[in-house]
C-alpha cells in the first residue's frame, strides 16, 4: 500500500556519527517507521529525504540579525563604541533569535544559542545541507526547523534528562510513554534502538514534527516577526495533540 505522506526527521549533529535520520510513512490509521539510520553523512541524508513530503531538521536554520551585523561591523573595523557589552542584557540580542525568545516565552524550553553555544557547529553543517537541498524558505519550507524538547513538552512527555548513556533508563521510559500515547506509531524492528539511542529517538520525534508542520499544526511567526524569521529561521513546535497527527490524515 502506498503511504499518503512521508515525513523525515533529521537529528543533525556536527558529526555524521551522531546524526540520526528517521523516515515515517503515513497511512489513514497508522504511521510506520520505514527506515532509521544512525551515522548519516550529508549524502545519506540527501538519499533518505528524497521523495519526502516534509522534512524536519533539529538544528538552527540561521543566526540572530544583531549577531550577523555585529560580526560584520567588527570584521570591517566599523564597530561603534559605547555598546556596554559587559552587561549581559546588551549581549543577549547577539545570542538569541526571535524564535528562541518565542519558545522561551511560550514555556516550551530554552533553545541553545546558535551564536554562543557549541550548537553553532551543527548550524554550520545545516546551512550547507539546506543549500544542497535547495531549501531557501527558513520559516515554512519543504524542510522546517524542529525542536524535539518543545514538542515533547507540548505533548506532556519528558523533555529533559534522557540524553547520554547514563540516562538510558529515562530514555527507555520515555520511548515507552511515546508508544503508549501514540499506539498508531509502528516502530517495527527499530523499537529497541529507540529505547537505547537518544539520537534515534529525537529523529523520530523530529519526523512527527514534520508531519505536524505539513498538516498546519505548528505555530508560525506573527506578521511582525516574519521578516526577521525569514533570515534567522523559525522553530516549529506542534500546537496539536499527538492523536491529531493521525486523525487529520
Amino acid at each position: 500500500m502506498t503511504p499518503a505522506m512521508r515525513t523525515v526527521g533529521v537529528d543533525l549533529s556536527a558529526s555524521p556519527a551522531k546524526t540520526a535520520v528517521a523516515v515515517l510513512d503515513w497511512f489513514d490509521d497508522r504511521a510506520e517507521l520505514a527506515e532509521l539510520v544512525v551515522g548519516a553523512d550529508d549524502a545519506e541524508i540527501r538519499r533518505l529525504v528524497d521523495g519526502a513530503t516534509r522534512v524536519g531538521i533539529d538544528s538552527p536554520f540561521g543566526w540572530p540579525d544583531d549577531f550577523v551585523e555585529f560580526v560584520v561591523a567588527h570584521h570591517r573595523q566599523g564597530l561603534g563604541s559605547g555598546r556596554r557589552l559587559d552587561d549581559i542584557a546588551n549581549r543577549r540580542p547577539l545570542a538569541l533569535r526571535r524564535t528562541d525568545l518565542w519558545i522561551a516565552e511560550s514555556g516550551l524550553g530554552r533553545p541553545l544559542s546558535v551564536s554562543a553555544d557549541q550548537i553553532a557547529h551543527v548550524a554550520f553543517r545545516c546551512a550547507g545541507l539546506l543549500a544542497d537541498l535547495g531549501v531557501d524558505d527558513r520559516v515554512n519550507g519543504w524542510a522546517v526547523e524542529a525542536y524535539p524538547a518543545g514538542a515533547l513538552k507540548r505533548w506532556g512527555l519528558t523533555s529533559r534528562g534522557y540524553k547520554r548513556a547514563a540516562n538510558r533508563t529515562v530514555l527507555t521510559g520515555l520511548a515507552d510513554a511515546l508508544r503508549t500515547a501514540a499506539p498508531w506509531l509502528h516502530l517495527g524492528e527499530w523499537q529497541g534502538q529507540m529505547c537505547s539511542d537518544d539520537d534515534a529517538f529525537d529523529a523520530v520525534v523530529t519526523a512527527l514534527i514534520a508531519r505536524a508542520a505539513e498538516l498546519g499544526h505548528t505555530s508560525l511567526p506573527s506578521a511582525q516577526d516574519m521578516p526577521v524569521a525569514l533570515r534567522e529561521g523559525w522553530i516549529h513546535v506542534p500546537d496539536c495533540k499527538l492523536d491529531q497527527l493521525i486523525s487529520a490524515g
